[in-house]
């Protein structure tokens, strides 16, 4: 019964370290700027945070290409991004994959959006949305909606990828609703 008890401390010590591990950096406020990024997309093009001033920005951060919730999330962005660009927004993913992977996951399903390759992780890292798993990195599946200022209005920490889109735009229609007049 000794080894057990030894054997559970072992394991619960690792799960300790992996979490850890895992711990992103800290995550912006709302209410402040959104961290800047200068990052290129799945057709080569440079995007950095101020090509959108003026506009609503959903960055969201994925996992992986090609993998069935981000596959879900992004078809999903796909299908509704007519009506989240008539409410002032533009839809930006960001993930650790390379801009290859990210032409191949773009052409594959019609993704009419950029998909932003984040290679050094700098920028999952200002964000708070990198999860390192010691011997891999991969971004937290994390949404910023920002404001046309560039300020951080909402952070979304737990998301229904098949969801997510409709609450972005639930979301958009009441924070753009006081500013028609």
């Amino acid at each position: 019964m000794k080894w057990l008890a030894i054997v559970v401390a072992l394991i619960v010590f690792a799960a300790l370290l992996v979490a850890r591990a895992a711990r992103a950096g800290e995550l912006p406020e709302v209410g402040k700027p959104a961290p800047d990024f200068n990052l290129l997309d799945q057709n080569g093009k440079r995007h950095v945070l101020q090509d959108y001033r003026g506009k609503w920005l959903v960055l969201y951060f994925y996992p992986k290409d090609d993998t069935p919730g981000c596959t879900q999330e992004a078809c999903a962005f796909r299908d509704d991004l007519n009506q989240i660009t008539e409410l002032g927004a533009q839809v930006v993913g960001v993930s650790v994959d390379d801009t290859d992977s990210h032409a191949e996951f773009a052409k594959k399903y019609h993704l009419p959006f950029p998909l932003l390759a984040d290679k050094t992780t700098e920028t999952a890292e200002r964000y708070g949305a990198l999860m390192n798993l010691l011997l891999i990195k991969v971004a937290r599946r994390y949404t910023f909606l920002i404001d046309p200022q560039g300020n951080i209005s909402k952070i979304y920490l737990s998301v229904e990828t098949s969801r997510h889109s409709k609450q972005i735009i639930e979301d958009l229609q009441k924070l753009t609703s006081g500013s028609k007049s």
